[in-house]
């Protein structure tokens, strides 16, 4: 450990990237005597910035002598710049004020000078500090994460918060602003809405195109969406209209939902990671049934058409899967698999999915109505739901390696 006979220097080296620099200038500063106190290195387009911080004995930290004159050395030679300063004494923890961490994931179609500038200019505004900025997209830049700390307090936080969602949805892009802790990294259990959100059909929209009330069932539907008519009221409003509808028509629809783009690599990814997961959904079993066999769900709830003859009779047998219903499931769930609700993720797009989202660690509204969006913790309103996964930390080339492609 370093004394009070020690000095801290940082090191900062930057030039193009070749196999050994970290290993020689380690080396030589094992060699010399000097004590590794702090490094951190990063690679951005072939280009290498490694920063060491050392102590080294106070009569030989100038750069013209002992280690630090081997390091000047070493990496004149591989064809690299390299700069000391000397640091201040650090500051005893017990002098500094609490800070907590946060990692701000920012996802787009595009995120822009403008966008990252309007960001970090904010935290800034609010005294926050930015740790570290990791890329998670390839191609384009399109998705990135901030870790900041800081020690506003909760009513700091808030508002620091609410000025970045604010900037984002100025900038046309989403941002999760999550607390960096082990229970980010942690999250394992993850459940779905099913219509609109892992399907891109509302199924209960298709059978009444195909018994012909189709425009009086979807302008219920887009009611209850909007959170305009109590959930169960409306399903059962329009599952009545479907009375002698045969239910062969039914099980041909359910054969072929059309998923939403990116929901088979998110699972792949999620089960390989050891998630649980399910679909909770106020759609129907026959739809829900199929989805889970084809997508390798652990997990399936929804409502039950009662059938006679043959034919949809037009009622619901109960308890019916509204929004009550939805959170109470993934509190139970979270329970019958030991999982704290903070480890939690859920996903949906409606109204009906709000106290669901509420109940979870992880709140997520895809591709949502307004009113889920603003009371979500977060919302993925572009692009397909395997984006999800930024929000987990995961970099998409490694997301694209895993997948073989």
């Amino acid at each position: 450990m370093p004394t009070s006979t020690q000095q801290r220097v940082l090191v900062s080296v930057s030039g193009p990237d070749t196999k050994g620099i970290t290993a020689t200038l380690t080396g030589i500063v094992a060699d010399g005597g000097g004590i590794l106190v702090d490094i951190e290195q990063v690679v951005l387009s072939a280009q290498l910035t490694l920063c060491l911080v050392i102590s080294v004995p106070r009569a030989k930290s100038g750069p013209g002598t002992g280690v630090l004159k081997e390091l000047l050395f070493a990496t004149k030679e591989l064809g690299l710049e390299c700069d000391f300063k000397v640091l201040d004494e650090p500051t005893s923890p017990a002098t500094l004020s609490p800070r907590r961490s946060f990692a701000v994931t920012v996802i787009g179609d595009i995120v822009d000078a403008s966008c990252v500038h309007a960001l970090t200019s904010c935290l800034a505004t609010h005294n926050a500090n930015i740790d570290e900025i990791r890329r998670l997209s390839e191609g384009e830049l399109s998705s990135l994460e901030i870790v900041i700390s800081t020690d506003s307090g909760d009513d700091g936080e808030r508002l620091l918060q609410g000025a970045l969602v604010q900037i984002a949805r100025e900038r046309d892009v989403d941002l999760a602003f999550q607390v960096e802790d082990l229970a980010r990294y942690t999250k394992r259990l993850v459940v779905f809405d099913m219509d609109s959100t892992l399907i891109r059909i509302e199924v209960i929209d298709e059978l009444a195109r195909a018994h012909g009330v189709y425009d009086e069932v979807a302008a219920v539907t887009s009611t209850a969406m909007a959170g305009g008519m109590p959930y169960e009221e409306s399903l059962k409003l329009r599952v009545h209209k479907l009375a002698g509808l045969p239910v062969a028509v039914v099980q041909k629809l359910v054969v072929d939902l059309p998923l939403t783009d990116g929901a088979e690599d998110l699972l792949r990814v999620l089960k390989a990671l050891g998630f649980k997961t399910a679909v909770i959904s106020g759609g129907f079993s026959l739809a829900a049934d199929s989805l889970r066999a084809r997508l390798g769900l652990d997990y399936a709830y929804s409502n039950v058409l009662e059938v006679k003859d043959g034919k949809l009779t037009g009622r619901v047998i109960e308890p019916i899967v509204g929004p009550q219903r939805k959170a109470d499931l993934l509190d139970a769930l979270a329970q019958r698999e030991g999982i704290p609700l903070e480890q939690t993720i859920a996903i949906g797009d409606g109204a009906n999915d709000l106290l669901m989202l509420e109940k979870a660690g992880l709140g997520i509204a895809f591709h949502a109505k307004a009113k889920l969006r603003d009371a979500a913790d977060t919302s993925v309103s572009r692009g397909g739901i395997d984006r999800v996964l930024y929000l987990l930390g995961l970099h998409a080339g490694d997301v694209r390696a895993f997948l073989g492609r």
